[in-house]
């Protein structure tokens, strides 16, 4: 296990950890939490032994195997798939020793060496990398493309993958869905689900913390505290808490007022000094409960907007996509023939999975792009506030917030559009200050600030201009927990249209009330809420998985020699030995043998499977009755676990049909 005794942990002049404990039992699935800046990455320099604590005791296995993300963005010509396979250690190890023990032509290391590579799973490497590559996100024609090739976040994904790769028992994971779309991120849990070893995970993610963990260690005034269950149970289990230390704080205040009291109206009195000293010590003694000092929450809000155009925009016969990259070549068309209205007061999330043009449809819709066919009309009036994912790298990093609003206003000015806001430095100050950009912070150089800092800047620019159409690409990227609440209140209270992609679960089920698919190259209504979205991406990747085993099977026979093995053929002469009818009854009842537990156990799977679907049946018919609260949740629990039996079952009936038909083609 992994114990911190009494640690003191500096950077710097700053004391994160003063005298903290806890104990991290193996197997367990750790959620960290605290403020930006209460020390959660620092702790992660303690586990990996980048930093060491400056007193206490700390302990981790020495034979455990640690894995994670590397945060350098990767300078590599490697293709994607042998990068991710170089992320497991072991095996890599294992090569180098096969290499050595070749060159020193010792038969008995060599022996030792291919023992020791094949224990580390050198057959199964490149499927298995090529698994994590494309759970991730990638496409097939992208397995082996240089890694250079990549976007910086699809970079980050592969180093998230080659961070899976690696055999372990201790995982440290800093924001790993920081890069994700809502498919990968939902592969992401159930892969998480089931990893073996110890795992910690940073993430301002609520539901991705749900999912994964079941301890939550809370970092809060140089103190760690551990709470048993994932964040919505440490988030109880902490508001009681609070709630106890004001009402004991409350009725302590009120004691040691009544004994000050005492002291002060007797402590001149003769008679009474005796009583009034003791009192006097009784205060000094008591231990002092400090109050609730609850962190300074954010908190904004979008203003009224000026007119509410209806509809706001419609798109008529509309494709979308990118222009050719020179003459003589054609468009890229993403979507096409979309012919729809958006109105004043939606709330739409943008669902589908990557690579299906979710951020092509809104920067179309921001202008930033050009419609390839048919026309985007907009509302009179209408005001557009756009957040883009890549909108951090459009801000200047010289320049500070304060130079940003004033270029703002200046560029509304020109254009005619600006929103009855104020325009003074002073009032932009205020301004500034309302999204905790206060005193020097105003002249601080954009670039020397966080993610965060940079996106809560770029919120304060877009409520500045009091839009009545949000644009929202993955706004969440680099916003805490706090921040994103903040985000999600001003959505709701936004009296205009919001258009949303995110990986936040979270913010979509509290933000939106309906939802668009992109896929297949269109644009349609999605009937069900996020639950069915998951089992819909569930699905496709199951599909994705059966496909791509058909098209190496395909490939397989493809590469398979011409000359058909002696053994195989069938004989040309017009009858058969007594001999070769005894070898094929004799390989015939080899086969029976060896098929015969495997289609037991498959026969076996189908008649569970059945029962699963009767039951399931008959629950769903069940629950459109009406039920009181604690039947009903038995009911929600029942029924998700008849899913997930469901769901391994039927991973297990697709692999017992490929067994037997491996061994009958063998």
């Amino acid at each position: 296990m992994i114990t911190l005794k009494n640690v003191v942990l500096r950077r710097g002049v700053k004391v994160l950890l003063d005298g903290a404990s806890c104990v991290i039992n193996p197997g367990e699935k750790v959620g960290l939490v605290g403020r930006n800046g209460a020390g959660k990455s620092s702790l992660f320099g303690l586990l990996n032994h980048t930093l060491h604590e400056d007193k206490g005791d700390f302990y981790v296995p020495p034979q455990w195997r640690m894995a994670q993300v590397a945060q350098d963005m990767p300078e590599t010509d490697q293709s994607a798939t042998q990068f991710v396979i170089e992320g497991d250690v072991t095996l890599l190890a294992a090569q180098q020793e096969v290499a050595a023990s070749e060159e020193s032509g010792d038969g008995e290391r060599m022996a030792h060496a291919y023992m020791d590579l094949h224990d580390a799973g050198a057959h199964d490497a490149p499927a298995r990398a090529q698994a994590l590559i494309l759970g991730l996100g990638f496409r097939t024609d992208e397995l082996e493309r240089p890694v250079n090739s990549f976007s910086g976040g699809w970079r980050m994904r592969l180093q998230l993958a080659r961070a899976l790769m690696c055999p372990s028992e201790l995982l440290l994971l800093d924001e790993p869905t920081n890069h994700l779309d809502l498919d990968a991120l939902v592969w992401l849990e159930a892969w998480l689900k089931r990893y073996e070893g110890t795992m910690l995970v940073i993430s301002h993610d609520r539901e991705f913390l749900d999912a994964v963990t079941n301890v939550t260690l809370h970092i809060h005034s140089a103190q760690l505290t551990r709470y048993g269950g994932n964040y919505s149970r440490f988030e109880d289990m902490r508001a009681e808490q609070m709630a106890l230390q004001q009402s004991a704080f409350a009725k302590q205040q009120e004691k040691m007022a009544h004994l000050q009291k005492f002291i002060d109206r007797f402590k001149a009195k003769a008679s009474k000094a005796k009583q009034a000293q003791s009192r006097v010590k009784a205060l000094e003694r008591m231990e002092k409960i400090g109050p609730v000092l609850a962190d300074a929450d954010f908190t904004f809000e979008f203003s009224e907007p000026q007119n509410l155009p209806n509809p706001m925009l419609a798109m008529s016969d509309a494709s979308f996509g990118y222009p050719p990259p020179d003459e003589g070549s054609e468009p890229t068309v993403i979507v096409r023939d979309i012919s729809r209205s958006v109105l004043a007061g939606q709330r739409i999330g943008i669902l589908g999975a990557n690579g299906q043009g979710k951020s092509t449809v809104v920067k179309t819709i921001a202008r930033d792009l050009h419609p390839l066919a048919g026309q985007i009309t907009e509302g009179k009036g209408l005001n557009i506030g756009y957040f883009a994912q890549q909108e951090l790298d459009v801000l200047r990093p010289a320049d500070t917030p304060l130079e940003h609003m004033i270029r703002l206003v200046r560029e509304c000015t020109a254009e005619g559009r600006l929103s009855g806001q104020p325009t003074r430095e002073q009032d932009l100050r205020s301004f500034l200050g309302n999204f905790n950009f206060t005193g020097d912070q105003v002249k601080q150089s954009v670039g020397s600030m966080s993610g965060g800092e940079k996106a809560r800047l770029v919120l304060c620019m877009i409520v500045w201009q009091r839009p009545n159409l949000l644009l929202l690409d993955e706004p969440t990227n680099h916003l805490d927990l706090a921040t994103r609440e903040a985000l999600s209140v001003a959505l709701n209270e936004f009296e205009g249209t919001v258009m949303l992609v995110s990986h936040d679960r979270a913010l979509l089920r509290a933000v939106c009330d309906e939802f668009w698919l992109v896929s297949r190259g269109g644009i349609e209504p999605f009937d069900g809420d996020l639950d069915d979205y998951q089992r819909y991406l569930l699905d496709m990747a199951k599909q994705s998985r059966e496909a791509q085993r058909q098209e190496q099977k395909v490939a397989q026979r493809t590469a398979a020699p011409a000359e058909i093995p002696a053994s195989s053929k069938k004989p040309t002469e017009p009858g058969k030995t007594p001999e070769q009818k005894r070898a094929e009854a004799q390989r015939r009842q080899q086969m029976a043998e060896k098929t015969k537990p495997l289609k037991k156990e498959l026969d076996q799977n189908e008649k569970r499977m059945a029962q699963l679907a009767q039951e399931k049946s008959s629950l769903e018919s069940a629950m459109a009755e009406p039920h009181n609260q604690s039947d009903m949740a038995d009911m929600g629990r029942r029924l998700k676990a008849l899913g997930d039996e469901t769901d391994m079952l039927e991973a297990r009936w697709l692999e017992l049909h490929e067994a037997i038909e491996e061994l009958s083609q063998s």
